[in-house]
């Protein structure tokens, strides 16, 4: 399934009739309607010199997490440590911001442009323990696609 979606998220991203936030809009829309325990799914980027991160682009339900501060969260983890996070269980996690009480699970991958973490891709789950290695390889593609249009 996820294979599947490659090359229609290179498509999308490669569309030269829309702008960089139409085409990331876009792919969280395909993820979050394709993949079925990929509930929320969203970009957060750095803003500006500040040390915090701002909401892009998103698909599901609106969150008050418009703005969240590095170290804070998984979000504000992976801009600061530049790993993927895998979250089987957002309950066993101390430093976890909940954005929905039917969140299970959340997978955040930075996203880099010439070595530097400038965003990422934040995908929250209902499902219990549902991201695999697949996910992670999926998600570090796309982000390096959304690489070569910012």
């Amino acid at each position: 399934m996820l294979e599947a979606l490659r090359p229609k998220v290179t498509l999308i991203l490669e569309d030269k009739e829309i702008d960089t936030t139409e085409k990331l809009q876009a792919v969280c829309t395909l993820l979050q309607e394709n993949v079925p325990y990929y509930d929320w799914v969203g970009f957060y980027f750095k803003n500006g010199d500040k040390e915090e991160l701002k909401l892009g682009p998103y698909a599901g339900a609106p969150t008050d997490h418009t703005i969240i501060p590095f170290g804070k969260g998984i979000c504000g983890q992976v801009a600061v440590s530049n790993q993927n996070f895998v979250v089987p269980d957002v309950k066993a996690q101390d430093n976890y911001i909940a954005c929905s009480i039917t969140v299970k699970a959340e997978i955040v991958v930075p996203l880099f442009v010439n070595g530097k973490n400038i965003g990422q891709i934040d995908i929250d789950s209902n499902t219990a323990d549902p991201f695999s290695e697949a996910d992670e390889r999926f998600l570090e593609y796309i982000n390096a696609k959304v690489a070569e249009i910012l």
